[in-house]
This record gives C-alpha cells, structure tokens and sequence, in this order.
C-alpha cells in the first residue's frame, strides 16, 4: 500500500508533461534508452492500439477495459475512460476496423466503434459463448492473426493436468465469419503472450511451465509453431526434455516441439512483440521484446523484467532491456504486455503499479525520465 500511495502521490498534470514518478528512477534500462509513465490504469494488462491517440487496455481482477486518450499528439494518455467494467477477468484485448474485442473467460464480446462510441451508448455485442467456463488459467491473450483470424490462448485448468477437453493446454482461432473454432497448437500450459514474425509470418509464443518442481525446473519458454497442430509437450514433458513425474508416458521427447529458448523456471513471460519500428538503433524485425510477470512461488524471485530476443540466429539468445521492478525480494511493479507503437517507442503495462510505460530511443518525455 504504501508503494501504491508513492506512484499515486507523485503524478503530475498528464495535459502537459509525462507523469513524473520517483520509483523509475530504480529501473535500469539498456544504455541510450529512456522510459516514462504515460498513463495510469488500475491492474493493466494486455493493452491494443485503435485509431491514432487511442490505446485501449484490459484488466485481470479490476473486471474493466480500458479507453485511454492522447488528445494532443503529445504521446501521453492524458484521458482516461472506463469502456467497460464488471467482466469476468477481461485481460485479453484486440482492436480491427473501429471495433475492440473482449475476452473474458468464457466469452468473447466486441465494441463496435470502439474508438468514439460515447460510454453510455455502448452496446455489448457478443461473438460467442462456446469457451469453458474454467477461471484457472482462464484469462485470455487475444490477437488478430495474419489470415483475420482471432487468436486466443485455453489455458490448463490445473497446475498439471490431462484433461478430457482438448481446448485446454492449446492455442485456438476462431473465424469471425463461419463461427469455428480450430487448435492451432497444442501441450501449452499457459500461454499469456503470442505474436506472429513480420518476415515468416510463422506465431511465436511464451508459455509458463508447471509448479511445484523445485526453484530451478522447468523453465519457461519461448516457442515457435512451424505446423499447425503441433505439440509443445504439456502434461507429459517439460522444456523439452524434463519428464513430468507424474504424468509422463516415456514418449520419446522427439515427438514434442522443443522451445526456441528457455527462459529460466517461473519467471513468467507473458506478453512480447516483434520490433516493427525505426526508432530503436540496435534492433530491427528480429528482434523481439518479452515481459516477465516475475515468479510468485520461488524461494528467491526471478523475472520481473524485460528482455530482448534475438531471433535471427539458432538458438535464440537473451540479453536483460529493462529491469529494477524487483528490488531485493520486493516487487513494485510486474511487466505484463508489451507492444510496438507507431512512432517505432514500446508500450509496456504493468498490473501491479497499475501504470503504462513508454520506452523511447531518445528524450521525449522531459518530466518522468529515466535513462
């Protein structure tokens, strides 16, 4: 409470200046890189670009999605509107054509003309009802792939688990037009975060691996899907080649697709984004940015971060972007979302400071800095 009565107490007026804040200054960015809080939004989660000036932004346990506006060009959200409230953990968003879509557990809604439709004239429509009702791991990630479909994650209903319902443990779409809903992968725990290569088009993917193996196992991972259908190995192997001990069936781990890259056990990577911009000197369409939520279960807390990926070379390598959320064994801030916005800076969310972060190759924001 009292960390979230400092970043509170420290906001500045948003109509002429970023929000000046005292904890950014315990953030260590890569050298030349700057970041500011740009906007407040209780327990942010997945966030979607609308219209130029217009972000919008999903929530967890608030139940709200958000409508944030830059009426001035300025690159800060100086306005704050709550689209809507008293959904069941809204997280995942996505923005097409004007209209927002809604994931909340069980159902997926849209907005249309969410950009300026007036709060009170909002008509909820919705896009289907055929999604389990399971609250375990049922907060959703939600994109719009290359083809117009609507991807989204199932997650297990468990820490480990084989369930009889194959939509768990996978990533699904669902054609807007026909109303079906296919796998797309499969044996993914709890993925929380997915974006497609601007090059291949190929859908990269975080995934937080199971609990209760210790501190050091399994790691999490980043994954590539190459075939639609394929399997990531969830229940039955972890990380590619950890045999759960309780469900494993002595599979060859070859049947399994093995992650591009572990990221280390339980720190949580949840939303990432390929680097579209031309803003950042040193990263280009392979590079590709990853938040770690950070662990809740580890002896000693891990994640708590951003890293950068590259993924030209085999194996993919990491270097730390952004780090400070973690200060000893106290977390005041989680990373959740991250994406490219158009002037080529990142957005990132966190729901723990209930803030959104620019990050910016060069000064632009003079109040709120941090290098």
């Amino acid at each position: 409470m009292k960390l979230r009565s400092l970043l509170l107490a420290s906001l500045l007026s948003l109509s002429q200046t970023a929000l000046a804040n005292p904890l950014l200054e315990q953030l260590r960015l890569t050298q030349g890189y700057h970041i500011a809080v740009v906007a407040e939004a209780a327990n942010a989660r997945q966030m979607a670009l609308g219209s130029p000036g217009t972000l919008f932004v999903g929530s967890r346990r608030a139940g709200q999605v958000y409508r944030l506006k830059d009426v001035n060009g300025d690159g800060i959200y100086e306005q704050q509107e709550i689209l809507l409230q008293g959904l069941n953990m809204p997280s995942g968003i996505a923005w097409r054509n004007g209209d927002l879509y809604i994931a909340a557990v069980d159902r997926i809604l849209k907005v249309a003309n969410a950009d300026s439709v007036k709060t009170e004239s909002i008509q909820v429509q919705l896009v289907t009802d055929q999604l389990p009702d399971i609250t375990h791991h049922g907060w959703k990630y939600l994109k719009f792939g290359p083809n117009g479909d609507l991807y989204f994650n199932l997650g297990a209903p468990c820490n480990i688990c084989r369930s009889e319902d194959p939509r768990f443990a996978s990533i699904m779409k669902l054609n807007l037009d026909s109303g079906q809903q296919n796998i797309v992968a499969r044996g993914i725990r709890n993925s929380v975060g997915f974006s497609w290569h601007p090059l291949t088009e190929e859908l990269w993917f975080t995934d937080n691996g199971r609990d209760h193996l210790g501190d050091d196992q399994p790691d999490d991972e980043l994954n590539r899907l190459t075939q639609p259908g394929q399997h990531f190995g969830f229940p039955f192997v972890h990380a590619g080649d950890i045999p759960d001990p309780q469900l494993y069936q002595g599979q060859p781990f070859s049947e399994f697709q093995p992650p591009m890259l572990k990221l280390g056990a339980h720190v949580a990577p949840l939303g990432l984004t390929f680097y579209t911009g031309e803003q950042f000197p040193d990263s280009d369409k392979n590079t590709l940015f990853i938040a770690e939520h950070g662990s809740w279960n580890r002896s000693s807390k891990v994640g708590y971060r951003v890293i950068r990926v590259d993924t030209s070379v085999t194996p993919a390598t990491q270097t730390v972007f952004i780090e400070g959320w973690l200060n000893g064994q106290s977390a005041w801030g989680r990373p959740v979302d991250i994406i490219t916005d158009r002037d080529g800076s990142l957005l990132i969310s966190d729901d723990r400071a209930g803030l959104i972060y620019r990050v910016s190759s060069r000064v632009k924001y003079r109040a709120g800095n941090k290098d």
